[in-house]
This record gives C-alpha cells, sequence and structure tokens, in this order.
C-alpha cells in the first residue's frame, strides 16, 4: 500500500457571494476591517499562461541517481538483469483486470470479452500516424496483445497494453475501454494491479474462515477475500457463508470508498470498521461453548503502508521524492501493524505479509524481526506451488543500509550519532548461522522486468503455536468465570485516544421475533423457516423502517457484542427497500442490491422467464410506458396472472448462463429494477443489442463532419438556384434526422433510471 500525502481540495461553494461580501466590494473602506491590520489588495486579472502543446504527465524525469546506488548495492536483480530492470521501471504500467462475481457470470462475461474484443483486436492493424502526429512525435498505436495471467485460477486476470494515447486514437480500443469501464461500474470487472492479487490467492480462503483485512482501502484485496468466502458449491451456501471478513482501514474517507467497492459484490458476511491497525481493539464472539471472549482471526492479510517505490511505473511522483531513508522511516509502523496482526491470529491459521516496495528494509527485515520474536511460534511457509507460472526471486538473506547521505552502514558500530533514531541493530540482515533457520528465501519477490508489472513482495506466515507470553482460553472454564474475566479486561484498558474526525453512524437493531412488519413481508414472500427475522436488521429503532438489511449470524453476535466499543462503517446488505403502494399487500419490494443474497431464501414472487423476455424488459427503460405483459412469452403471461401486483424475481437459466433480476408486476405490464450499466451487462451477456446504452464519439464526429459537409453543399446549391427547394431539403433532413429519437432515448434512459434508483 503506497502512502500518500492527502490533498485538500477547495470546496465547490468558495466562490459564493452573500449582499455582505458584495458589500465589502464595493466599500474599499470597510474592506479593512476585521482582517487584523492587514490592508486589502485589488485582485488583478493576470493572463492564462498557455500550456505547450505536445505536453502531458508521461513527460516527467524518471530518473534518480540514489535509487539506482541503492539497489544495486542490494543486488536484488541479478547483474546481467541490471538494464532491462531500470528501463522496464521507467515505463508505463499496463493495464490489467479480473472478472468478479459467481461462476457463471464471470465465465459468460469472458466469453463476451473474448470473442468481441480479444480476439478481433489482436488481429486489428492499428492506424497510420498523421503528417502532424509524426511532427509532434507521437508514437504508434501499438497492436492489442491480451495476456491471461497464467497464475490466477480458471483465466479470470488478464492483462493489457492500453494506453491513453491508443485509446484516444483508435476507435476499437476505445470502445473496449468503455465495455471495461461500464463492466467496472457495475462491479463485474475489477481493474486491479496484476501482482497485488497475489496477496489474497495465498491465503487460501475457505467459506467458514474469519478473515481479517488490516489496511484494507481502497478494497481490490478486500473484494479477492470476499469473492474467495463465497465459492462454496451449495447455492445457500454461495448466498451466506458462515465466514466473516473484516474490513478495517484507519482512514475514515477510505472506509466510505471502501464500503463502496464492498457493496457490489453482496455479501452478508462483511464488516467495515475504522480504527488504527497498529492499535487494533479485540473483537468479542461467542464461543461454541457459549462463552465470550476475543475473536481469533483464521486468515489476516496484512498489506502494510510502505515507501512504494514498487510503483513507479504508474506513480511518478515517486522518482522525485525517492530517498533511502523512506524504508527505515516506515520499519517500526510495518511492524507494529504485523506484531499485532499475529496476535489476532489463531493457531494453525496464515497471515499474508505484503508491500509494493523493493526495500529489504520494510520486507525481509520485517519478517526477520517477527520469525526472531516469535520465537518458533511462526514460520515461514513455500507457496510457490499455487502460483503456477508466476516469475519471481526468493527473498533477500543480504542487504545493505544507507542513510540519506548516501552513506554505507555495514554494522550497529558504523551508525553515525545523526542517524540513531532511525536505524537500529534489528534492521540489518542475519547471521550466516542463522539464514538456514529463518528460511527468508521463502519470501517472494516480483520484479517488473519479469512479467511487465510492478514491484511487490509477499510473505506468508504460518502460526504454529501461541506466541510468547500469549493468553490461551482452555474451554473447562465456566462461562460466568470468563464473562466476569472479559468485563474487567476491558475496565483495565487504557483510555482510548480522541477519535479522528468522521460522521457518526447510526446503530444497528436486528428483527426481534414480534416485529411488527415481519408478517407481511413473510407471507408475502415465503421466507425458508431455517432463516427467520433474526438476521434482518434496520438503521432505525422507531418510525417506518426505509431499508432493510440481512447479516449472517456471525456477524450479527459481533454487531450485538461490539456495536459500542468499536466503529463500524458498514455492515449487512440491502435486500428489501420500502415501498407504498396501496395495490400490493407487502409494503417492501426486492432490491436489485442484495438479489443474490435475498431470492435463495425466498419461495414465492419468482417466475422463469425466456432470453427475448429478459431482452425486452431491459431495451425498455421508460416509466410511463413499461412492457405489457402480453408482450412476453405465453407460459411467462400464465406466471404472471397467478401473481397480485408487486415485487416480483425473473429467474433465467440455460446451459451456461443464471441471470436473477427484481422487478415490477402491475396489472397490465412488468418492469425490471436495473440500472443502465445494469442493463448494458446482462444485454451483453444475452448476445442482444445494446446500441441504446451505448454511445460512440467516433460515430457521433463522422455524424457531424457528414452533417456540415452536408449543409455546405445544399448552402451552395441554394446560391446558384433562385428556388429554395435546397433549404426545404435541408430542413426536411434535420427535422427527420431529429425525430429518429436517438440522442432522446439516451437521455431519457438516464433520467428513467435516476427515477428508478429514486
Amino acid at each position: 500500500m503506497l502512502v500518500q500525502t492527502p490533498v485538500l481540495l477547495r470546496p465547490r461553494f468558495a466562490k459564493t457571494f452573500s449582499p455582505h461580501s458584495r458589500l465589502l466590494r464595493d466599500d474599499p473602506r470597510l474592506a479593512d476591517m476585521g482582517k487584523k491590520g492587514k490592508k486589502f489588495k485589488k485582485r488583478v486579472d493576470q493572463p492564462k499562461k498557455e500550456r505547450p502543446q505536445h505536453t502531458n504527465y508521461v513527460e516527467l524525469v524518471r530518473e534518480n541517481k540514489d535509487f539506482e546506488t541503492y539497489y544495486k548495492a542490494q543486488k536484488i536483480v541479478p547483474e546481467e538483469e541490471w538494464d532491462e530492470f531500470l528501463s522496464c521501471m521507467k515505463t508505463n504500467l499496463p493495464a490489467a483486470f479480473r472478472l468478479t462475481g459467481s461462476k457463471s457470470m464471470a465465465r459468460a462475461l469472458l466469453k463476451v470479452l473474448t470473442k468481441s474484443f480479444f480476439e478481433p483486436l489482436s488481429q486489428l492493424v492499428p492506424p497510420e500516424l498523421t503528417e502532424e502526429e509524426i511532427k509532434a512525435g507521437e508514437e504508434p498505436v501499438k497492436p492489442l496483445r491480451p495476456i491471461c495471467l497464467p497464475w490466477y485460477p480458471d483465466n479470470l486476470a488478464w492483462q493489457l497494453n492500453l494506453t491513453r494515447r491508443n485509446i484516444r486514437r483508435c476507435e476499437a480500443y476505445w470502445q473496449l475501454h468503455q465495455c471495461l469501464i461500464s463492466e467496472t461500474e457495475t462491479g463485474n470487472i475489477s481493474r486491479q494491479e496484476a501482482v497485488s492479487m497475489i496477496p489474497p490467492l495465498v491465503l487460501n480462503v475457505e467459506p467458514h474462515h474469519k478473515i481479517l483485512d488490516m489496511c484494507a482501502a481502497p478494497g481490490s484485496k478486500t473484494a479477492q477475500l470476499i469473492e474467495f468466502l463465497h465459492c462454496s458449491e451449495d447455492e445457500l451456501g454461495a448466498a451466506i457463508p458462515q465466514g466473516i471478513v473484516v474490513a478495517n482501514d484507519v482512514d475514515n474517507r477510505r472506509c466510505y470508498m471502501l464500503t463502496h467497492q464492498a457493496k457490489r459484490l453482496q455479501s452478508p458476511s462483511i464488516i467495515i470498521t475504522n480504527h488504527d491497525a497498529a492499535f487494533m481493539p479485540k473483537i468479542y464472539h461467542t464461543r461454541k461453548d457459549g462463552s465470550v471472549g476475543p475473536l481469533k482471526y483464521d486468515r489476516i492479510l496484512c498489506d502494510v503502508p510502505c515507501s512504494g517505490d514498487g510503483t513507479l511505473r504508474k506513480n511518478f511522483d515517486v522518482w522525485a521524492k525517492w530517498n533511502p531513508a523512506n524504508g527505515a522511516n516506515l520499519h517500526g509502523l510495518q511492524l507494529r501493524i504485523a506484531r499485532r496482526g499475529l496476535e489476532m491470529l489463531e493457531v494453525g491459521g496464515r497471515m499474508v505479509y505484503s508491500t509494493c516496495s523493493l526495500n529489504p528494509l520494510e520486507n525481509e527485515a520485517v519478517i526477520q524481526r517477527l520469525l526472531i520474536e516469535g520465537s518458533g511460534s511462526i514460520r515461514l511457509l513455500d507457496v510457490t506451488e499455487q502460483l503456477p507460472g508466476l516469475k519471481f526471486i526468493p527473498g533477500l538473506e543480504e542487504w545493505t543500509l544507507m542513510n540519506r547521505e548516501m552513506e554505507v552502514i555495514k554494522t550497529v558500530a558504523d551508525i553515525p550519532l545523526k542517524n540513531t533514531n532511525l536505524f537500529n541493530k534489528h534492521l540489518f540482515p542475519p547471521a550466516p548461522e542463522d539464514r538456514e533457520k529463518l528460511n527468508l528465501r521463502r519470501c517472494i519477490r516480483i520484479l517488473p522486468h519479469q512479467q511487465d508489472t510492478g514491484g511487490f513482495f509477499v510473505a506468508v506466515l504460518e502460526k504454529v503455536k501461541p506466541l510468547p507470553g500469549e493468553k490461551v482460553y482452555k474451554p473447562s472454564e465456566q462461562t460466568e468465570q470468563k464473562d466476569e474475566s472479559h468485563k474487567t479486561q476491558r475496565i483495565k484498558e487504557p483510555p482510548k485516544k480522541k477519535r479522528r474526525q468522521g460522521f457518526k453512524e447510526a446503530p444497528y437493531y436486528y428483527f426481534e421475533d414480534d416485529e411488527v412488519v415481519w408478517p407481511g413481508i413473510n407471507d408475502f414472500y415465503a421466507i425458508r423457516e431455517e432463516i427467520g427475522p433474526g438476521l434482518f436488521l434496520s438503521r432505525t429503532k422507531e418510525g417506518k423502517k426505509r431499508n432493510l438489511y440481512f447479516t449472517n449470524s456471525l456477524v450479527k453476535d459481533i454487531v450485538n457484542l461490539n456495536q459500542e466499543d468499536i466503529k463500524i462503517i458498514n455492515t449487512g446488505v440491502k435486500v428489501l427497500v420500502r415501498s407504498d403502494n396501496k395495490g400490493t399487500p407487502c409494503d417492501f419490494r426486492l432490491a436489485q442490491d442484495g438479489s443474490a443474497v435475498l431470492l435463495p431464501l425466498i419461495t414465492k414472487r419468482k417466475i422463469t422467464v425466456t432470453r427475448e423476455d429478459l431482452v425486452i424488459m431491459l431495451q425498455n427503460d421508460d416509466m410511463e410506458m413499461p412492457p405489457e405483459i402480453t408482450t412476453l412469452d405465453p407460459k411467462t403471461q400464465e406466471q404472471c396472472t397467478e401473481l397480485c401486483t408487486g415485487a416480483i424475481a425473473f429467474l433465467f437459466k440455460d446451459e451456461d448462463l443464471t441471470i436473477e433480476l427484481v422487478g415490477w408486476k402491475g396489472n397490465r405490464s412488468v418492469r425490471a429494477y436495473v440500472a443502465k450499466h445494469d442493463r448494458l451487462h446482462y444485454l451483453r451477456l444475452l448476445g442482444a443489442d445494446t446500441s441504446k446504452y451505448e454511445k460512440n464519439k467516433f460515430q457521433e464526429q463522422r455524424d457531424l463532419e457528414a452533417k456540415s459537409a452536408a449543409s455546405e453543399n445544399n448552402g451552395d446549391m441554394s446560391l446558384g438556384n433562385e428556388n429554395s427547394d435546397g433549404i426545404d431539403m435541408t430542413n426536411d433532413e434535420t427535422i427527420k434526422e431529429n425525430s429518429s429519437g436517438e440522442n432522446g432515448s439516451d437521455t431519457n434512459g438516464e433520467n428513467v433510471i435516476e427515477a428508478e434508483e429514486k
């Protein structure tokens, strides 16, 4: 995780003026009042500096002599590969993404991408440079080379040499880019750097695991953990796994970005918290014997903040900021986070420590210290068999310390007095006699030039026995005694520091057995008996409940025991939304946001539809004129007549594809509650026409040029002819073009979707 300095943006309303500000502006004598002696300076409008032509951010200097000197001394690259490594670091990083969601949906989307884009574009001859582009020094558009990452399961991760220049100049590449953007909006594609996909893979997650992501934002790795948690073959187990993902981040604003990422995956098994990972508080849960105690995690992802010099190919500003002291500055924070992770790890569990840094002080030095402090309680695992086809080098066993002045520090005695607060004995490499015991070569170092990626470091630790001094719970202890110690332990904790600023979240209220709205919901949808009302929750205790959420039983237990003591930003997936409609007996309609969770739980209000039925509903987004039931398949019409007005689920299934949508059944019509990007996604999978929801700026430009040329020709004809027929023809063509309704349908579609969402 790259450490970045936050940028403070000026509010949009900063330039609004009030009558008082106008008065100050008009009277200079009043302008000086309240400014503590500062005189009012009249604003002078200066001419804007013109940006030089053909300049962009790529022209930043990508060079740092200290960087080259430092890493040559570390010998992270064989000497014969150094030039290739350095030249690769100065090039742009290719785009990478992975397909998410259910396996059937991911495979169907991969089939569409392969047939519609990858195969045709691989054979496409890019356009040649124009004379102006040659003079400007533009590089020719490179042929597209889609690369499937061999080490990612089921061929669901890809890498593309797609650059902004290529997208801007080639229509076919632009269309692929627009497709990736729309699929990312729906959550069916996650645009993620290739090497950052590795840590969740080697955690070896199973559906029953309790997982902690200590530094989770922005959430791409968290999304992978959630996907692996939902990988059960059983339909109900895949929708509602027994395990849990606790995604934590210290930054309050980034937690809400994390919430947005997790929302797309429709998981009832995630809790997002806002705490400092180095001092992550204990989260209590109910054990199998009924006692209450601290939660121990089966899997922990420890992707710590780092200097980020492995991301130089995409974060160009790191070149100028880099210096050898960056790694030593962050070593202490990284160690504290990793140490806290091991304390919360269950015996027999795995913790993955990872950084996007090449610096051994942030990588092997941290792992070395954890192994030494663990005294045999943790060990490094060799996970290379889980990553077939991945090129990497083993972890370092020797490295060199340098200070900011590039002075080499060989031993502890050589540490300069000015650097004693930065360097200590634990940063030095292990003694030769200790190397075999530590097995640091089991760490994984990924270098950019090996497979055209960023730089990355991964180490997999297994906890084989309790840490020195760790308290171990014995099941033979009585529940009452444990509860008392639980209370005493909380009282003895040091006072909490003042919490960072952030929005105070509303509490979570789970349904009781006598919940007022439950009978109406259960009668209308016939929810499975084994579920019951206890796993549904809302954010309001009194008054009308507008949105209802759902979690699994473990999340409920944790929320009820801890929401007063830990800061929970978000949990639960929205499954039902209030819809006060007099024409239906139930006040709540199905929410598309939680359809993957709720639909396996209900036994009523579900009908099977054909491919043609889905296409009709998805291509119609008119709120005033929804599709008539009579336009659907006869079998679908028969199912609709048996149901009263209200929310409904449409199920489509064939050999390779399963689609589940929610909507509304009226007296004579039906409609699907699906947003624009989702409509586009499903139409792609169904092989239907998507032109209604897609725009092509290249085609629009061609149409505009053709229209302009036609108007010029017609104008010339009208000048040479006394009759005004030419002008009338032009007007007819204009009227014809405007009556086609293409532009109007796009705009109307967006308004309709917004209205549906509201």
